[in-house]
């Protein structure tokens, strides 16, 4: 399937990035996409410690399984579907099941750290990071952390000073520079929505030649 356009969506935690990857899926349709997290990448954790976890950097780009991503995106462009990997964000492991995804034209990856590593940014046609202010995604992980992952005020907060922030500075924010296009609020900018849409859209064409070698976002 040489015709395949891949998009990233960056940006740092809690900025907005599965809002927007959401409502790209709606508006594309979810029959057209493949749409993969990169956080279902992490390592498996075999720590039988749990206090151990406290002080485990999550942020740093060593903690996902980049690689494996790597390779079913070359997978899902050659046709060929892939198991993604079950993470279980409570107990830090993976599950013994996957998720199979099947090829499609569209492929969509978000994720806080695909910018980062060169080898997984050259598979994407288009590039887009979610800027929101800080105080903003601090209050949406905090909420997310501890309805959805059982997490405690204290725990969030911890992590949040000892590696989500320090790494946010050193790998997320400058991995800003190799976006194609900066999205600032998040899902709630409609105007930008409508340029990335139309964007894959026009490459989806046959007239465009497909994803491959597509030139920029003006």
């Amino acid at each position: 399937m040489s015709d395949v356009v891949v998009v990233g969506v960056a940006g740092g935690t809690g900025s907005g990035k599965t809002t927007v990857a959401e409502a790209i899926v709606t508006r594309i349709g979810a029959a057209r996409i493949a749409y993969l997290q990169h956080d279902r990448y992490y390592r498996d954790l075999g720590v039988g410690d749990p206090s151990e976890l406290l002080h485990h950097n999550f942020d740093h780009p060593n903690a996902l399984e980049t690689e494996l991503l790597v390779a079913h995106l070359e997978q899902l462009k050659a046709s060929r579907p892939i198991e993604v990997p079950i993470y279980d964000f409570t107990r830090h492991r993976r599950t013994a099941q996957t998720q199979r995804v099947e090829p499609s034209r569209v492929v969509l990856v978000e994720g806080i750290l695909i910018f980062v590593e060169a080898a997984l940014r050259r598979m994407f046609d288009i590039k887009i990071f979610v800027d929101t202010d800080a105080d903003l995604r601090f209050i949406r992980r905090l909420r997310r952390d501890i309805s959805e992952r059982g997490r405690t005020v204290d725990s969030v907060v911890h992590q949040y000073l000892e590696t989500v922030r320090p790494m946010h500075l050193e790998f997320v924010e400058p991995s800003k520079r190799w976006a194609d296009l900066i999205i600032p609020e998040g899902g709630f900018n409609p105007v930008a929505l409508d340029v990335v849409c139309a964007r894959i859209e026009a490459l989806l064409t046959p007239a465009n030649g497909g994803g491959a070698g597509a030139a920029p976002l003006p």
